[in-house]
């Protein structure tokens, strides 16, 4: 999740970039971005001293709003459009891979992408601009599929009369956009405090990761990391909310061999060698100065690990806590 919408030349300061840069300086080599919205990561990385930098996305309109810039770095940036779980088909023995997890801002900012319960627009939500959308989860899933994804991806607790709520009011006509979703959730729902969250963040949230699948990408990510990076090479990733956090952590104890249980009841990790050496096992937040600038960053932490030369392998996903929606096709 970025800083500012990035709609030129203007510098583009993502969240954490300084801790960033401090926690994997020097910076060497050749590094691929695969979260590379705004491009904010990709120039504080060639600016740093990275040598080239493979920039992936799966939002086309990235790479259209890179191009007033992108051309003053040359060949030092790669472009490849596609999904970072596949980041090893795309680059191998890489010296490093940057992740910024979450929405950006430029998607966020444009109603007609249907992110955002703040602007009118169609409800969509897809960061490749193809494939089903949120409106047609909303209108076609069954309602017990509907309850699962608002619990279990936006730990939603009045799911169940949401999805109950949002299968009455498709009956009589469908729900195609953002406000409408929005005043119908924010109808189930006691009225926020001055402070609070808007009621439908937790419904929108859900929806946007389902769309996009976005646990089972992060998932496959990590694992594609694993297998991108060479012996040395460095595993930023920037993480918005504790799910994903949580996925990270355990994923990066299991493979460097330090972590137990994900839980009490489950079998213990076991690991032949340790793929991954992490250096500080607390994540790295937003210090006094970046939430000033940037209240969005409150949420973010950040964590780091190093690539050994153990080959690579892979994980069971519930070992590192990843949600289950029973039913979800997408």
């Amino acid at each position: 999740m970025s800083a500012a919408t990035d709609t030129g030349s203007a510098p583009h300061t993502p969240v954490l970039l300084r801790p960033l840069l401090a926690a994997v300086a020097p910076v060497t080599g050749r590094w691929l971005d695969g979260t590379f919205g705004a491009g904010g990561y990709t120039r504080g990385l060639l600016d740093a001293g990275a040598d080239q930098v493979v920039a992936v996305d799966r939002d086309p309109l990235a790479f259209e709003m890179a191009q007033p810039w992108a051309g003053d770095y040359g060949d030092k940036i790669v472009m490849q459009r596609g999904v970072f779980s596949r980041m090893d088909e795309y680059a191998r023995d890489l010296d490093g891979i940057v992740l910024d997890l979450g929405v950006s801002s430029m998607q966020l900012d444009l109603a007609e992408r249907g992110f955002s319960f703040m602007r009118d627009g169609p409800l969509d939500m897809r960061m490749s601009q193809d494939g089903p959308s949120a409106a047609d989860l909303v209108n076609d899933a069954e309602e017990e599929t509907l309850a699962n994804i608002l619990f279990q991806y936006g730990e939603e607790r009045a799911s169940r009369r949401i999805a109950k709520a949002i299968v009455r009011a498709r009956q009589d006509a469908p729900i195609t956009t953002t406000l409408a979703l929005a005043g119908l959730v924010e109808g189930c729902l006691p009225r926020s405090k001055p402070g609070q969250s808007h009621p439908a963040t937790r419904s929108f949230q859900a929806l946007r990761i389902a769309v996009n699948n976005e646990y089972g990408e992060l998932f496959e990510g990590l694992m594609a990391a694993e297998r991108a990076l060479k012996p040395g090479g460095q595993l930023a990733v920037v993480t918005f909310h504790s799910v994903e956090d949580r996925m990270v952590k355990r994923f990066l104890t299991a493979r460097a061999g330090t972590g137990g249980n994900a839980n009490r009841y489950a079998p213990e990790i076991q690991v032949e060698a340790p793929q991954f050496r992490v250096e500080k096992r607390k994540a790295i937040g937003p210090d006094a100065q970046e939430l000033e600038e940037n209240p969005r960053s409150r949420s973010a932490k950040l964590r780091v690990a190093v690539r050994t030369d153990a080959p690579s392998g892979s994980v069971d996903a519930k070992s590192i806590g990843m949600p289950m929606v029973k039913g979800l096709s997408i």
